[in-house]
């Protein structure tokens, strides 16, 4: 099949294998079965649907006033709780206000960029709301990136000052002093800095307009290096009221386990919003374990967790044990639940709700299940459209030089309309967030926002996920820039070129990375060692799972055309036609031959390890 049969199938919507389940389109009776079940939720709903429909950029309102008011209302109820240990809202209200103090006397103030860079825990919460809480920006750093990667992120933010914890030492130690702030802290040195000091609300936090910038949180791109996209407070307040407020709708008795890294937009924005959009508990998991997640939702009280497709899957790879029912959770809000597995997760599990969303970290729209529909990425009511497509991933122009819609059941391009009522945050460079901007497409003077996904339109407002276009690749609900990898691969010294590309693997979630190389001449590859050297210049979810040895590429194709052919050839292909392929086994045991069950034990998330 060409790569242009190839395309035009997927936007006519023929489908086989796993993607079957996905095709379904919703129907009226769906939303009035929606419709019953939200009904014990009416009050809190009504409250919030204001906040849809209207936000005016310049109402005193952000995530800082939002969080004071309940610990105001409500001190003695629980806010935090991690590995057990639970902090009130208004213990943590006074803690957030200690280190907003430190944080002032180090200059910081409105408009500024404090670092963080931690793995889960509480401090790092609580460090985020004093940031916001001033007016400043919390830049939420990937604790996964080393060396020039993440001296680069930390260039991005030009910080002030920048906050580390101690787990994060090898992450840390990586940074170039050059880079780094005037005012550095580690945990220790900056709760020590902080005893002492006024713990009352800053005067700042009830004078913030919603259109303040509140986080940079950082999204892998098509440039290889990471770009940090913008989120302000009146973006993170839609997700209040839209995913927690009308979808999530926990009531105050609730608590939201978050297993995901707080720089992750999962955790950060919608859990954190689902919990303050009713005053109750975010459970904050140190590292998602498969083996002992439910132990850990049992001993935070959890009755909703967040996820990402990958975690569910995981967890339905552990063996059947009695904690798979012995906790009491209701509600899980996530993306990436793959349409094969959700009633088997749904049923081991006793999970009653799933509240599955469609977003990305730069996009100005949400689409969230509400309804509580099946199978579906859910609802939006904000304006946008679903467009046919070129062999390249943009939108395709007609004769007319305007953009086609594709139909209800159709696949297509997401666009996501840019106004006043809607606006872009975009990233912090200016001229890659006009790269993504799709002007004049349907009339002249219009603009949209490019997302560079695949979605199905399953009608009502509906949509559901179908791929990801461009030089990246989603493997592990993190993106992957292909152009980053073969930075790194190209760097090993064996190696003359490469080219990397996302492959499908049956039963597993996004794109598993593949890259095709050719050695230099003379020289042979040592897999063990590629292994090592990967591991050294990449987050673990970026180095390649497979590995194929090739001649040579083919001159006369365009370097994207060439990854077209290559990804359409898989692993599987490339080694019964006698290629060379490697698999990952792992940090230690590196790469090692193709075999034929390597497939299954992905899957199974037995490889790799490390």
């Amino acid at each position: 099949m060409s790569p242009d049969t190839q395309r035009k199938d997927v936007q006519n919507d023929t489908t086989n294998g796993s993607t079957k389940d996905a095709v379904k389109t919703v129907g009226v009776a769906d939303l009035l079965r929606g419709v019953v079940k939200m009904a014990p939720h009416a009050s809190g709903m009504i409250k919030h649907a204001p906040g849809l429909i209207r936000r005016p950029p310049e109402a005193k309102k952000t995530i800082g006033s939002v969080f004071q008011k309940h610990a105001a209302a409500h001190p003695d109820r629980p806010f935090v709780r991690f590995e057990g240990r639970t902090t009130t809202y208004g213990e943590a209200n006074r803690r957030v206000n200690r280190y907003a103090a430190v944080l002032s006397e180090a200059g910081v103030g409105k408009g500024d960029v404090v670092a963080l860079l931690s793995k889960n825990n509480a401090t790092d919460l609580l460090l985020m709301l004093a940031t916001v809480k001033l007016g400043a920006i919390a830049g939420m750093l990937n604790y996964n990136q080393r060396g020039h990667v993440l001296e680069h992120s930390v260039g991005l933010l030009d910080a002030k000052v920048l906050v580390h914890d101690p787990d994060c030492a090898e992450a840390f130690e990586s940074i170039p002093k050059s880079a780094l702030p005037e005012h550095v802290y580690d945990f220790a040195r900056f709760d020590a800095a902080a005893e002492g000091k006024p713990d009352s609300d800053p005067e700042i936090t009830a004078q913030l307009p919603a259109s303040t910038k509140a986080f940079y949180i950082f999204t892998s791109g098509t440039t290889g290096m990471p770009k940090a996209s913008v989120m302000s407070h009146n973006r993170w307040l839609a997700s209040l009221s839209g995913i927690g407020g009308l979808a999530v709708r926990l009531r105050h008795s609730d608590t939201m386990y978050v297993p995901l890294p707080l720089y992750h937009n999962n955790a950060l924005s919608v859990s954190l919003s689902s919990v303050l959009a009713s005053g109750a508990c975010i459970a904050i998991g140190r590292s998602f374990s498969a083996s002992k997640f439910w132990d850990d939702v049992i001993l935070n009280r959890a009755t909703a967790f967040c996820y990402i497709g990958e975690l569910c899957r995981y967890l339905l790879a552990q063996p059947e044990k009695p904690t798979d029912r012995q906790h009491s959770v209701h509600t899980v809000v996530g993306n990436g639940m793959r349409p094969d597995i959700w009633d088997e997760f749904r049923e081991r599990f006793g999970v009653d709700r799933v509240v599955e969303f469609y977003g990305a970290s730069e996009l100005n729209l949400a689409f969230v299940n509400a309804f509580t529909v099946d199978k579906t990425a859910g609802f939006c009511p904000l304006p946008y459209k679903i467009v046919e497509y070129d062999d390249e991933g943009n939108p395709k122009r007609n004769d007319d030089g305007r953009l086609t819609e594709v139909g209800k059941g159709g696949t297509g391009l997401l666009l996501a309309q840019i106004s006043d009522r809607v606006p872009i945050d975009g990233y912090t460079d200016e001229e890659e967030t006009e790269k993504k901007i799709v002007r004049d497409a349907f009339k002249k003077g219009d603009a949209y926002f490019n997302s560079g996904d695949l979605v199905r339109d399953q009608g009502f407002a509906h949509i559901s996920f179908v791929d990801r276009l461009g030089d990246t690749f989603r493997w592990k609900g993190e993106n992957v820039a292909t152009t980053e990898v073969e930075g790194a691969v190209d760097s090993y010294d064996a190696v003359a070129q490469s080219v990397v590309y996302g492959v499908e693997v049956p039963g597993t979630d996004g794109r598993a990375g593949m890259v095709a190389i050719k050695l230099r001449e003379g020289a042979d590859l040592d897999p063990k060692r590629l292994a090592e050297h990967l591991y050294e210049e990449l987050p673990s979810y970026a180095v390649p799972l497979f590995v194929r040895i090739v001649d040579d590429f083919e001159r006369t194709s365009t370097f994207k055309n060439r990854k077209v052919e290559l990804r359409k050839e898989g692993y599987a292909e490339a080694d019964a036609d006698g290629g060379q392929v490697y698999v990952l086994l792992g940090k230690e045991k590196g790469y090692v031959e193709y075999y034929e069950d390597y497939a299954d034990e992905v899957v199974a998330a037995k490889v790799p390890r490390g």
